[in-house]
């Protein structure tokens, strides 16, 4: 029956965040400036590390694709959700809405990936030190990130792929109950079997998280075993204090993902799932650049140097 019923859809129609207009307008304002910030805060991390040489050091070129990755992954989301809040019909077509899901998964899973070659780096950093730029060297450096691409956006197109090519949709145009294109949101307003999108979806994301945070709890136990063999107080506070950003942004990052995806389904909420999704592909690339400046000494002289230099110009 759900062959039989089934439709060409060439576009669909997006919830959004409010159906009020005059809500509409103060979220355009207030998601505007969030943005505005996050492209600002991040493409100026970018601006630093790339043109100082005491940030040239292996942990703040893995931040520097952290920036960049916020920025693209924040961009594939908000942009679409800033048209919408001034659009009279918040509709989007199949070969857009395929784009975005592809961004968003690609960026979303690279950001995984690179979050777990960080925290490897702190390992390294901390637990051999002597050592730190014979092992996280400029070749090592580079396939890390690479691989971090590779297997966010292996996930972007086998998300894209099974969304667009193995669901059944009835209505042209669909609506779909959120303000960006969300797997889970196609999958709830398909009208065919899903079992075999949501294995792939549940088993995909499960070993993105997992394998990740794997690597991030390894190397986190070894830093706090060898962090607690340092007998000064000092130097404890100082071998804590340099992975106190990065851990504070994989339990914002981790924790939201985790929440969102590896729920049952029987405790998925349209509305609780937009105010989540807002959480981690806006408000989290906003907050990461404060994270990991406001306590850097390193970033905030570089960007000491950097505006002395402006002013004398």
């Amino acid at each position: 029956m759900g062959y039989k019923n089934r439709t060409i859809v060439t576009e669909f129609l997006l919830a959004g965040l409010s159906d009020s207009s005059d809500l509409k307008s103060a979220l355009f304002v207030l998601f505007f400036i969030i943005y505005s910030l996050t492209v600002l805060q991040n493409s100026a991390l970018i601006v630093l590390i790339s043109h100082d040489v005491q940030l040239s050091c292996p942990m703040y070129l893995f931040l520097r694709q952290l920036s960049f990755i916020d920025v693209c992954y924040s961009s594939s989301v908000t942009i679409r959700m800033l048209m919408d809040f001034v659009s009279v019909k918040s509709s989007v077509s199949v070969a857009e809405c395929s784009l975005q899901m592809l961004s968003y998964a690609g960026f979303g899973g690279s950001e995984c990936f690179l979050l777990a070659a960080m925290s490897y780096d702190r390992y390294v950093a901390i637990c051999h030190p002597l050592t730190y730029l014979q092992i996280i060297n400029k070749q090592t450096l580079l396939t890390l990130i690479l691989l971090s691409y590779i297997g966010g956006f292996l996930n972007g197109f086998v998300q894209t792929g099974f969304s667009f090519f193995h669901l059944d949709f009835c209505e042209n145009p669909q609506a779909i109950r959120h303000f960006y294109c969300d797997v889970i949101a196609l999958i709830e307003i398909s009208c065919g079997d899903t079992r075999l999108n949501e294995m792939i979806l549940f088993s995909l994301v499960g070993f993105i998280e997992l394998s990740s945070l794997l690597v991030i709890s390894v190397s986190y136990l070894c830093i706090i075993i060898a962090v607690l063999r340092i007998r000064s107080a000092k130097g404890r506070r100082k071998a804590f204090s340099t992975c106190a950003s990065h851990l504070t942004v994989v339990t914002l990052f981790y924790g939201t993902i985790i929440f969102m995806y590896l729920r049952p389904s029987s405790a998925y909420s349209p509305e609780q799932d937009k105010v989540i999704a807002v959480f981690y592909t806006v408000i989290i690339p906003f907050l990461n650049p404060l994270i990991y400046s406001l306590r850097n000494r390193e970033v905030k002289n570089s960007a000491r140097k950097i505006g002395i230099y402006i002013k004398h110009e």
